[in-house]
């Protein structure tokens, strides 16, 4: 079973009547960096009497939905958080908070930059201000509306036998490996993003593609496709300045590769446990 979004968040553009303010959680960001409290060592957002005594100056709080009765916030502040708060990337929060808090604050953190890119019109230039009942910001001159911008993209592990395609990307530390993927580009279908990018990343081609899942991941507006498939034919021919390296690897001779967070690492193991 792949890890999903929480199941038992409510996506809501405004909150109910009765919200308990106290049990609140409140996903602060300050300078692209995302606040929280530590409770008995653990990591988790700031809660409703917290944050009511945060000496911050609030540019915007935006309500994202209720989960397991929480209204849960996304907010821009700016200032310096008081002693016992942290702050720091949403990278931080991998590994170290349960997967569902993470989705949380990577929801929050695409909403913050999403309004701090969207305080105008693109067609016109006026001032937008949020819609009144859809999650969205509308030109106050011209009426045009903004969507909290997604982009989609494809990862996909390649393999050919029981072995798999694995790559290191030129930014990449000496020894990490990890799938291939790339952004989806105008009037492609996810299916054909899967063939070009593979093709353009290593020089190969593959077939008998299988969707597996998908993972938001907000990095900072991503959403990964992941999907397996068959080697066809090719040698690798890398593509300059993007990928260090690729190799076929056997499973007993992994090098390192991505934690148990992300999907690229759902998709290794997924291919892993077809083999046992």
């Amino acid at each position: 079973m792949w890890p999903r979004d929480p199941s038992e968040f409510e996506s809501l553009v405004q909150p109910p009547d009765a919200i308990d303010k106290d049990r609140s959680w409140y996903f602060v960001c300050i300078d692209g960096q995302i606040a929280s409290q530590a409770e008995n060592g653990q990591l988790r957002p700031i809660d409703g009497d917290g944050y009511r005594w945060l000496d911050l100056e609030i540019a915007y709080e935006h309500f994202m939905g209720v989960y397991q009765g929480r209204a849960c916030y996304a907010v821009a502040a700016s200032g310096k958080l008081p002693e016992g708060y942290a702050l720091g990337g949403l990278r931080g929060w991998l590994g170290r908070v349960d997967a569902e808090i993470f989705y949380l604050g990577g929801r929050a953190v695409q909403l913050v930059d999403w309004h701090k890119t969207h305080q105008h019109c693109g067609r016109c230039g006026q001032a937008t201000v949020d819609h009144a009942s859809d999650r969205a910001k509308q030109c106050e001159g011209c009426g045009h509306i903004a969507y909290p911008r997604l982009s989609p993209s494809i990862i996909v592990l390649v393999h050919r036998g029981d072995e798999m395609l694995l790559a290191r990307n030129a930014a990449w530390p000496q020894g990490m490996f990890s799938t291939l993927a790339g952004f989806v580009e105008p009037g492609e279908s996810i299916e054909q993003t899967v063939h070009r990018e593979v093709f353009e990343e290593v020089g190969i081609k593959v077939k008998n593609l299988k969707y597996l899942g998908s993972q938001s991941w907000p990095f900072p507006n991503s959403l990964m496709l992941g999907f397996h498939a068959e080697y066809d034919s090719g040698e690798f021919v890398l593509q300059a300045e993007e990928i260090a390296e690729a190799e076929w690897f056997k499973p007993d001779a992994l090098p390192n590769i991505p934690p148990a967070t992300a999907i690229s690492r759902w998709l290794i193991d997924d291919f892993l446990a077809t083999l046992t």
